[in-house]
């Protein structure tokens, strides 16, 4: 990392800057007992961006995607490459234009905190909004940004706590998608040893709420994953409340519903069905019934016809596959919407499949066929799950009826020992409920 090895030159002209200031400010979020650091002006043009911000990780590892290059952002933290592709996804962040506003009119109320080095690890959106005025708006006020600095040693544990304590643990800012906050908390947790409560201690959260960010961010990853760079994780910002369902649903399920409640969930995510509709099918048999409806879909019928489990042929030609058009090895067909998922998961919305009879299909159709039938699927299963209340509530009513008078015989020898008793009252509700009951004979 950058900061274990302080650039000399940068590290020198800073250290020159900081010769006779006096100005210092505290920071309670420092780690260390000495929590006074220096204050400076800097260039916004010299100081550099984090970019191992949690922020902006998941932003981080789709512009790595783009480039075809993982050591974008590792190779030279602080050169020009990886800089330019932080200030971008800095500000194309959503409210940049409204930070530049504010800090055109208020100016800079807070200053940013900096390695030894000028490196950014608090206050790199507000950076990035000033060199944005200076640079392209030709503010002028804009031009230097008033900086804390951090001591020359300070390790990157140091630096991981400060920004959780400072842009997490406090309030978890706006600006911070749940996606990133999940990922920094999936970084400590690692780094606590996988210890829970600790980790729920360094953002001042409960041990469940940690536990929940890090079951969401696993299910992201294995989707993700499966699209074979394809999908990006800030694809699945809008999605977060699908994956905690489906986190918390599939915990402590057999092998076979997790997997049947888990392909359908994420393909319902990758075409647009709302996590309203999905929760429908949190169910064992919730991959049958969409399999059903895609057998009797006259679109998607064909993909699962070329499937070899369905049609019945043990060949394995490429002929047979329907997913031959894009998977450059032969497709696990287990089961018949797994094949599927991974059709609507590694293909991009401009390309197009061939179907068994031939047929071109536009993926864009495509995705829009299988949403309609996930969508049938759920609607089917609530029909369902209401039928199977309206069979059930009779008896659960019934099993409550008795409890209660089970509690009404437990309870009237003690209200009977007061002088404020009302036996006539109570004699009128058992002639009520001996009605009630005759009522209920009658109609068995």
């Amino acid at each position: 990392m950058y900061f274990s090895s302080l650039d000399p030159d940068r590290s020198q002209f800073l250290a020159a800057r900081l010769s006779g200031v006096r100005k210092t400010m505290p920071v309670p979020a420092w780690p260390r007992s000495e929590r006074e650091l220096p204050v400076v002006e800097l260039e916004v043009a010299w100081v550099r961006f984090s970019v191992i911000n949690h922020r902006t990780k998941a932003e981080q590892i789709r512009e790595q995607g783009k480039a075809g290059r993982n050591d974008l952002f590792s190779r030279d933290p602080l050169g020009e490459e990886a800089q330019r592709a932080q200030y971008s996804i800095l500000c194309g962040q959503e409210g940049f234009e409204d930070l530049k506003s504010d800090l055109k009119s208020r100016r800079q109320q807070e200053p940013a905190i900096v390695t030894a080095d000028g490196v950014l690890i608090n206050g790199n959106r507000r950076s990035a909004a000033m060199r944005s005025l200076f640079v392209e708006d030709d503010v002028r006020s804009a031009q230097y940004i008033t900086c804390l600095v951090l001591p020359a040693d300070a390790t990157a544990a140091e630096l991981v706590d400060l920004e959780t304590e400072l842009q997490v643990a406090k309030d978890f800012k706006q600006d911070y998608s749940w996606i990133n906050e999940a990922l920094l908390i999936e970084e400590l947790y690692e780094r606590e040893n996988k210890d829970f409560k600790r980790v729920a201690e360094r953002v001042h959260r409960k041990v469940e709420e940690v536990r929940d960010y890090y079951e969401k961010i696993q299910q992201v990853h294995q989707l993700v994953a499966l699209s074979g760079g394809t999908r990006e994780y800030v694809d699945f910002i809008p999605n977060e409340t699908a994956f905690a369902e489906l986190a918390k649903h599939v915990k402590n399920k057999s092998e076979s519903e997790a997997k049947a409640v888990k392909d359908v969930y994420f393909l319902g995510t990758l075409v647009g069905v709302e996590y309203r509709n999905l929760r429908h099918l949190r169910r064992p048999d919730a991959a049958e019934l969409v399999v059903n409806e895609l057998r009797s879909h006259a679109t998607l019928a064909p993909l699962l016809e070329a499937l070899p489990e369905v049609s019945g042929s043990a060949s394995t030609s490429e002929d047979d596959y329907l997913l031959d058009s894009f998977l450059e090895e032969e497709p696990a067909v287990s089961e018949p919407l797994e094949s599927v998922l991974r059709l609507a998961a590694t293909k991009r919305p401009e390309e197009t499949v061939q179907a068994a009879d031939g047929e071109s299909i536009e993926m864009t159709d495509l995705m829009k066929s299988l949403r309609d039938v996930i969508k049938s699927a759920a609607q089917e299963a609530a029909e369902d799950s209401q039928d199977r209340r309206e069979i059930t509530a009779p008896l659960e009513r019934a099993e409550k009826a008795a409890v209660e008078l089970k509690r009404l015989l437990d309870a009237l020898p003690k209200a009977r020992r007061y002088d404020a008793w009302d036996e006539r009252e109570f004699s009128a509700k058992v002639d009520r409920l001996e009605g009630l009951l005759r009522m209920v004979k009658e109609l068995s």
